[in-house]
């Protein structure tokens, strides 16, 4: 039986035509997706992909999917991605592969923004999935404080003992939101911290949600 995942991902895959330059997204259900058009490329389809993060990068050339960066294009035609959150605005929470900078870049030169999920991602409000802020590693524990004061409960991320590392060199905090009411405005306040290179909320940027709920495919556009 096919995944949820893996039903609204080649359904986004159907987007994808000759010629295009692909933002390829992170994480388990975009890596459906990057599956499928490297399965679509070795038919026929001629593409060009740009991924969001390193592992991206090593999946895409597995499958034979050809790269470029932004030294080749300003823009990007379409792109795949996932979310850890999405509410009825399409507004969203990414960044729990660590990789919510270079999926913001991507996203912000998009001509249209895919986000593939499954039912259980869709949520009436912001905020009960942890928020990642990316911050430089010299000031975490100056951002740490000010994310405090912010009630975000903050929680700088560990993996295997130590602060986890992004593809930049980077490190990541967690905040416990909870409810997040105001998101704009929290998104803004956020990249206003000195030391935060930018936050997983990605507002007015997602341009369709593809969503498998059973076997049955639900998109909206914004």
């Amino acid at each position: 039986m096919i995944s949820e995942k893996q039903l609204s991902a080649e359904a986004a895959c159907e987007y994808v035509k000759e010629g295009m330059i692909v933002g390829l997204g992170t994480g388990s259900t975009a890596e459906f997706a990057v599956k499928k058009l490297g399965e679509n490329v070795r038919d026929g389809l001629s593409i060009r992909g740009i991924p969001t993060s390193n592992a991206t990068k090593i999946l895409a050339e597995s499958q034979g999917i050809p790269l470029i960066d932004f030294s080749e294009t300003s823009f990007i035609d379409i792109t795949i991605d996932g979310a850890d959150e999405i509410d009825a605005d399409l507004n969203m929470i990414k960044g729990g592969g660590a990789a919510l900078l270079r999926e913001k870049i991507v996203a912000s030169v998009s001509k249209e923004e895919i986000i593939i999920v499954s039912g259980r991602k869709l949520v009436k409000q912001l905020g009960k999935f942890p928020l990642p802020v990316e911050v430089i590693p010299f000031s975490w524990q100056v951002v740490f404080f000010q994310l405090e004061s912010l009630m975000g409960n903050p929680e700088l991320r560990i993996q295997q003992g130590q602060p986890s590392v992004t593809d930049q060199g980077n490190f990541i905090i967690d905040c416990h939101f909870r409810k997040i009411k105001k998101a704009e405005q929290l998104e803004q306040q956020l990249n206003m911290i000195p030391g935060v290179v930018e936050n997983g909320l990605f507002i007015n940027l997602c341009t369709r949600m593809i969503m498998a709920d059973g076997e049955k495919i639900i998109e909206k556009k914004r």
